[in-house]
Order: C-alpha cells, then structure tokens, then sequence
C-alpha cells in the first residue's frame, strides 16, 4: 500500500518535469503528506489536451457520493480489482493522473516498535504514481477534487517490507496513462523492475503526522532486533 509519502519540490521544477501548463498553484513542502491532506498531482485536460498542475486532496470522494461525512476515501486503488470496482471503474477509464513526490514510506514490524523506511528512486529522479482522481460537487455547486494512488504486488525489492506497492510509472509512459496516446493503460498496471528503488531506514518521527521536514528523509542506522 502506500499510506505516506514526501513531496517536497517546488511547483516550478515539478511542472517543467512533468511538462504541464497553466497557472502553478501555491503549496507548501511537506515531507510527510498524510491522508485527507493536499498535494499536487499531474492531470490531463480532455479538451485542450494539455497537463495541468493542480492540488488535490488525498482520499478518494466519488462523484456519485451522496452524504460526504459518511464517503470511505480510498486512499488506495487495488490494480487488481479497479477496473470492476464501482468506486474506481469510471475513474480508471476518464480521469487518471500522475503523482508527483520524491519518496514514499513503508514500515516494518519491529520489537522496538514500527521502523519507517524511504523508498525513492535509485537515478534520484521524482517518482511518478499512477492515480485517478474524481470531482464532487456539494449543494452549493463547490467541487472538492480528489485523488487516490493505485497498488499493485511488491516488486523483489521491496516484498521484504511490505506485499505491496504504489504503481510507480516511467517518464514513456506517462503518455499512455494520461490519455494521451490510445493505448491501454491498465498494461501499466504492474510492479516496478528490479534496480529502480532503493529503500533506507529514517527516523520514527515520521510516524506522526505532526512531523514535518526534511530531516524526516536523512538516512539512519539499520536497526538491529536484539
């Protein structure tokens, strides 16, 4: 699954990576990005056809939702399962996005308690998640626009840690999951190849949403079970 992660590069560099257009929204790094909280995520408009950076709230809302304090919000969408689920079906077909960050978290089981561990890209390049993402519209006509992230079985990096992992996309096929090309994106849907991440030891502050910063990414000792 991935339940954290750190997105902590300005919205300049993130949308010359990701090649997208229009106005750059203000957001502030986070190291430590939680469920039900804002990031920025890559989407494709369907009638200009160009990518836009926008900040979604993490936590699936489907549009069909009816009462929002009782919605579930996936924070993520099994491959396995989307394309049958009623809560990601239509999502998966219109309104997939990339997103963005530079790590995401893991943690393991430990008689000191649970140790986190980063897992970025082993180039040092930012990850891209594949995601989808849905509008919802309250009686007042606002829109709340949300995201959540897909996962698929751990690749042999990382089954050590976790079962699972984020479906982590290369930069050629970004395209494809965009919509941008007519290919199928549900092909995408796979782990990552053997050698593209690296996982480390952090500190256990980043157990707690309260924390926050870069030091939350410094690499510490491995632990040792006694």
């Amino acid at each position: 699954m991935c339940g954290r992660f750190a997105a902590q590069l300005p919205a300049e560099l993130v949308a010359r990576l990701f090649r997208t257009s229009g106005p750059l929204p203000n957001i502030a790094p986070n190291w430590n990005v939680a469920p039900t909280q804002d990031a920025l995520v890559v989407r494709r408009n369907h009638d200009s056809g160009e990518r836009s950076l926008d900040v979604l709230r993490w936590g699936l809302v489907p549009y069909f939702t009816k009462d929002l304090k009782k919605a579930t919000r996936p924070i993520n969408a099994r491959a396995e399962t989307a394309a049958s689920s009623g809560m990601f079906r239509e999502a998966l077909k219109k309104r997939r996005c990339l997103v963005p960050c530079d790590a995401f978290y893991e943690w393991q089981a430990t008689t000191g308690g649970k140790q986190p561990y980063a897992i970025a890209r082993t180039d040092g390049t930012p990850l891209a998640l594949a995601g989808l993402w849905e509008g919802w519209r309250d009686t007042s006509g606002e829109v709340l626009r949300s995201f959540t992230i897909m996962t698929t079985a751990a690749n042999a990096d990382l089954a050590w840690l976790h079962n699972r992992m984020p479906v982590i996309l290369e930069e050629e096929d970004w395209r494809t999951w965009l919509g941008e090309v007519p290919r199928d994106p549900l092909d995408l849907l796979r782990p990552a190849a053997t050698g593209v991440l690296r996982a480390w030891p952090v500190s256990m502050a980043v157990n707690s949403v309260r924390n926050n910063g870069a030091a939350l990414l410094v690499a510490i000792a491995e632990p040792t079970e006694p």
